[in-house]
């Protein structure tokens, strides 16, 4: 069986993307929980043992370790083709890995400013003109997909995808900072709120023992 290493799913948004993508689409696998933020050499020493990049989270399938989120998407696609995690037409499967791909590597003014925290109050904090652009191109991304594929299911490019397990963190930033979200991008986050495996993952986040006192106000 599958063993997906992860963080806290009230911090680790990047643990989120491929647990989402295997939890969705029904995909057996094993759950390796370790803590962050303890400062203890222990759990250092076990996400080391997984992946000596130092992070989670890592996709371990026998002898082979995905230690990268979207790279752990793509094996999952590749192993598992009956999910479709990425769009069956060549032209949709581009455009959703480009918006995937720019996800991955960008926005990190948002990222920086309002950090993923299920159990933050919800209030909005100040953003940065960088953290409102990259707001703006967010749900630019969300309308663009939905108005070209909107016709063929709720989600990015139709159907779930890897696209939507690698924007998921995001609709919890829109809502744990209060961030308005625009008519013709407010269906896709309702889809997602709605999806089964997301709210699992935020049942699951709210449930943990919080690590950091200071991050659940800030």
């Amino acid at each position: 069986m599958l063993k997906l290493v992860i963080g806290n799913k009230n911090y680790s948004s990047w643990s989120m993307r491929p647990w989402l993508a295997l939890r969705a689409n029904n995909i057996p696998f094993e759950e390796i929980f370790i803590p962050l933020y303890t400062d203890v050499k222990a759990d250092k020493d076990r996400i080391l043992s997984f992946s000596r990049a130092g992070k989670v989270p890592s996709l371990i399938d026998g002898d082979i370790t995905v230690w990268d989120s979207l790279a752990i998407i793509e094996y999952l696609a590749e192993k598992y083709p009956e999910t479709r995690l990425w769009p069956e037409d060549r032209a949709a499967r581009a455009h959703a890995r480009s918006v995937s791909a720019e996800m991955h590597s960008g926005f990190m003014p948002l990222r920086n400013e309002c950090g993923m925290n299920l159990h933050r109050p919800i209030k909005a904090v100040p953003l940065s003109d960088d953290a409102r652009a990259n707001v703006a191109r967010i749900q630019e991304i969300w309308a663009d997909c939905h108005a070209r594929y909107g016709k063929q299911g709720p989600f990015l490019f139709g159907a779930f995808s890897g696209a939507d397990a690698m924007f998921a963190p995001v609709v919890h930033r829109f809502r744990t900072y209060a961030i308005p979200v625009k008519p013709e991008a407010q269906a896709y986050v309702d889809a997602m709120a709605s999806l089964p495996a997301f709210q699992e993952w935020t049942r699951d986040g709210l449930a943990e023992t919080l690590v950091i006192e200071r991050f659940e106000t800030v």
